[in-house]
């Protein structure tokens, strides 16, 4: 099958470059450490491996960025999502480094645009990459006093977050639809497809090897090493790293049963308008932020460069999608950008987010050697890569507690079977809630 079809309706496939020429696996080959997943962990995982001389192989089930990477809005937002940044501390055990490591987890998270944005530079990868900053405007007037102390809080960890009333919302947006909210100047947008098939195409230059079309059917203990897998080969390694987060059972269901069961897919619809004329986009983000708002039913807008607006929501029930889908977000954009008109849709795709109970990312070492990552939690293109560099650290010899992301037992969600195919139903909740007031800041 194209790439073409695999990522049908995607303008992201439409318009990035192509991806570097990659083959299945074939045979046996042995290494130091396999990567599991060609998606943005697992490809800077192998990138930061090559470059420190890191004989690394990488198995990807289907294409390269596949999964959420190459599906998502390609905003990169240096935030948590629904978690503040004061209350990370503690809610990391002790076992898993307590506040010292929470802390850390908070400033990794207050640089990954950052970093994201060095990364691309640094390798001049091509991927429409835009670092103007990423906005959160506030929906209502009661969540300005939360956004006020998630400035504060943001500020205190390094990250240059600045407070916006709505005048000065509306000059960032081009909208008087919210009432104030913050920025993050280090934010930006990129295309996430190329961003993915660029960070594969450094790996390769570097000396990784990278296999596509090659699913990891099971992991097994072989001696002192590891082995994947594959319906036609295996690779032996000392280390193992799973970045296969909301798809890891995609292709099969015997590849760590237990990473997949501690972590919920929620699917995310996305899709680009028409192109607008120069005049047009210059009234809407005139200063190309990224945006997405306070919502727990979730506004999010940006451009790309082929002046098409890019958003998309979500869906309680998923049936009859497309039609449900474009026609809600096209009344949100018309209400939101009364300027932009009622916008027609020439792409429509989605992926799945993957969502973790308490909306931390997850990190794990559930076997001696055998290192995983699931719970981006709609935050992945700028957290995803900076964690890929901490487990590339794991892979050579850096010790868990010394790393900048706490380690936790893999504990399966109970439930899970019922949670994930109810878990869209959780945005009915979201939706009341954006309609109250909050209680307190």
């Amino acid at each position: 099958m194209s790439d073409d079809a695999i990522f049908a309706g995607s303008i992201w496939a439409a318009t990035a470059p192509i991806a570097p020429d990659t083959t299945q696996l074939k045979g046996d080959l042995q290494c130091d450490v396999v990567v599991i997943g060609a998606g943005f962990t697992g490809l800077s995982c192998a990138l930061h491996l090559a470059q420190a001389g890191v004989k690394v192989i990488v198995l990807e089930a289907n294409v390269i960025g596949h999964g959420a990477s190459g599906r998502n809005n390609g905003q990169v937002i240096p935030t948590f999502s629904r978690v503040e940044p004061d209350a990370v501390p503690s809610m990391i055990s002790a076992e898993a480094g307590g506040a010292r490591v929470g802390e850390a987890l908070v400033k990794l998270v207050a640089d990954s645009a950052r970093f994201t944005f060095d990364l691309i530079r640094k390798h001049q990868i091509d991927c429409e990459a835009v670092q103007n900053g990423w906005v959160q405007p506030a929906h209502s007037p009661g969540r300005m006093p939360l956004l006020e102390k998630r400035v504060r809080a943001w500020s205190r960890y390094g990250a240059p977050a600045e407070l916006l009333d709505a005048r000065g919302v509306q000059t960032v947006t081009g909208s008087s639809f919210w009432f104030g909210g913050w920025e993050n100047p280090t934010g930006g947008k990129l295309n996430p497809l190329a961003y993915a098939r660029g960070l594969a195409r450094t790996a390769i230059r570097l000396g990784a090897q990278v296999f596509t079309q090659s699913p990891v059917l099971a992991v097994t203990r072989q001696g002192l090493t590891w082995q994947a897998n594959t319906s036609n080969g295996s690779v032996r390694a000392s280390r193992v790293v799973l970045a296969t987060h909301a798809y890891t059972d995609r292709f099969t269901d015997t590849l760590w049963p237990r990473l997949m069961q501690s972590v919920i897919p929620v699917r995310s619809y996305q899709m680009a308008t028409q192109v607008y004329s120069d005049d047009v986009r210059a009234q809407v983000l005139p200063e190309d932020h990224a945006c997405s708002d306070t919502q727990g039913d979730l506004h999010f807008f940006r451009w790309d460069n082929h002046n098409r607006l890019v958003t998309g929501g979500g869906l309680a029930i998923p049936l009859g999608w497309r039609t449900r889908i474009t026609e809600r977000i096209a009344e949100r954009v018309q209400k939101v950008f009364p300027q932009l008109g009622r916008p027609q849709f020439s792409h429509v795709w989605h992926g799945n987010v993957g969502v973790t109970p308490d909306r931390l990312p997850h990190c794990h070492e559930p076997a001696p050697g055998v290192f995983a990552f699931v719970g981006c939690n709609g935050r992945g293109v700028a957290l995803s890569g900076a964690i890929g560099q901490e487990l590339a650290r794991a892979c050579t010899g850096t010790p868990i507690s010394d790393l900048a992301v706490p380690f936790t037992p893999l504990t399966p969600i109970f439930g899970h079977a019922i949670g994930r195919r109810v878990a869209s139903l959780a945005l009915l909740t979201y939706r009341r809630r954006d309609a109250r007031e909050p209680v307190s800041a």
